[in-house]
């Protein structure tokens, strides 16, 4: 696929002189995709968990939903009987799971049929309908089901887009995906206090409501700026394939083994999308005077953290660089694991005072979030980085959506380490966590001279 590599390794073709604030203007239309794809997405997911524990499967509803027993039934023939808060987390862990799998065939759909532009658009509209069918009991596997596919469609193609924008070497490439998560967290910050104070205020259905109308103004910016996008390259009959050489194949065999390492982080990174909700409503003092905060909003919060402190980081890397003392992307995602650990530790310690007061303070609660927030900085936009930088111009979109199977492993995991949290002290269940992104870290480390050698583009 010769006009593939040409695509993915000169953005000449986005339009030269066509930039905004030293970037392609592309960078912005996908950037505000992904802010209401995020304020989509997030704003479900604040309120999936205690939606099913404190309604959806209760008596009186579980049995409206279509399909739910046999649902349920292949669920608990896998894991055994499962308490209905335990079934809840392991849904939840299978939907976050799910959507990060799908990248994976949504990549390969983008690069060799669809086309990743008609991709995104086709992703964009399943998301939609999925949160409009969340406004409905009956309707709520459908509504997953459309959510998986839609996110999966979408995800891996419209990041890649953001890579062709630049090509391998341009020094803006990181701090374009660091834009691009900027723009991700903003929407994540956005969603849960909205969707928290309208499933309050009104009922849950109006929070998912409003989940699908953020969707629709996403495809509306990302159809808007069409003309400063990537084009699509060519496809089906007329596309010429080219065969990986033997340091691509090498690439691409080190990426893959990388996912066993990617997966612990995304494992405590995912509990915190999923059973914290749980733990945040039952153990810590949502009181601010006589106004009791929406659990939501901690979600809300965890995104605030990332998008307050990425603009410090950078500023910190750019110091570090201008004295030859920055770390490589390789020691950043261990660094960003053993903070991240750190920081799951924490919460832990938090039941040290909810000993001696009855609950854990908000505000231990609270900066745990700013501290996570920087493990997440050092991981999280730079694993994608590497991954778009390092993966080969004629499988970008497809390697990226299998970077993507480390945050379904780790999804799919905590959903299954959700169980624990009944049976555990709650301590003993966060540093568990902290144990198993800490260990991330190390291993990382352990292989960081071979992952630099494989993964960093040679000189010239």
């Amino acid at each position: 696929m010769a006009t593939e590599v040409r695509a993915a390794e000169s953005p000449a073709h986005v339009g030269s002189g066509r930039e905004f604030l030293g970037h392609p203007r592309g960078l912005f239309f996908i950037g505000g995709t992904e802010l209401w794809e995020r304020i989509s997405f997030h704003g479900m997911q604040a309120l999936l968990v205690l939606y099913m524990v404190e309604y959806l499967l209760l008596p009186g509803h579980v049995e409206s939903i279509a399909g739910f027993g046999s649902f349920r039934a292949i669920i608990e023939g896998v894991t055994g009987p499962l308490s209905s808060q335990a079934l809840a987390s392991q849904i939840f862990g299978l939907y976050v799971g799910l959507v990060y799998l799908m990248p994976v065939f949504g990549g390969i759909l983008g690069d060799r049929v669809l086309g990743r532009r008609r991709a995104v658009v086709i992703g964009a509209l399943l998301m939609t309908a999925g949160h409009f069918c969340m406004a409905f009991e009956r309707s709520f596997l459908v509504a997953l089901l459309l959510l998986v596919v839609g996110a999966g469609v979408l995800r891996g193609n419209l990041a890649s887009q953001l890579g062709d924008l630049y090509s391998n070497r341009d020094h803006r490439r990181d701090s374009a995906f660091q834009f691009y998560y900027g723009m991700l967290n903003t929407g994540a910050f956005i969603a849960p206090l909205i969707t928290g104070v309208l499933a309050q205020a009104y009922g849950w259905h109006y929070g998912f409501g409003f989940a699908g109308v953020g969707m629709l103004a996403g495809l509306v910016i990302y159809l808007s700026g069409a003309r400063n996008l990537p084009p699509d390259s060519m496809r089906g009959a007329t596309t010429v394939r080219v065969r990986l050489n033997a340091g691509e194949r090498r690439v691409v065999v080190v990426m893959v083994l990388m996912l066993p390492l990617l997966t612990l982080f995304w494992t405590a990174q995912s509990q915190i999308w999923n059973t914290y909700n749980l733990w945040a409503r039952d153990h810590v003092d949502m009181s601010i005077g006589g106004w009791r905060m929406p659990v939501p909003w901690l979600q809300a919060v965890d995104a605030l953290g990332v998008i307050v402190l990425v603009l410090p980081l950078l500023r910190f890397w750019r110091w570090q660089a201008a004295r030859a003392g920055e770390p490589d992307d390789v020691t950043k995602l261990a660094v960003g694991c053993l903070l991240f650990g750190a920081a799951i530790a924490w919460l832990a310690g938090g039941q040290l005072i909810a000993y001696a007061t009855g609950k854990v303070p908000l505000a231990w609660a609270l900066t745990y979030h700013f501290l996570s927030a920087i493990g997440y900085l050092y991981f999280a936009p730079v694993v994608l980085a590497l991954f778009s930088r390092a993966a080969p111009a004629s499988v970008n979109a497809m390697m990226i959506g299998t970077y993507y199977l480390s945050i379904f492993a780790g999804s799919t995991i905590s959903g299954r380490l959700g169980g624990l949290y009944e049976r555990l002290s709650v301590a003993e269940f966060w540093l568990l966590h902290a144990a198993i992104v800490a260990a991330g870290g190390v291993l990382i480390l352990l292989f960081a001279r071979r992952l630099r050698r494989e993964l960093t583009p040679s000189p010239g």
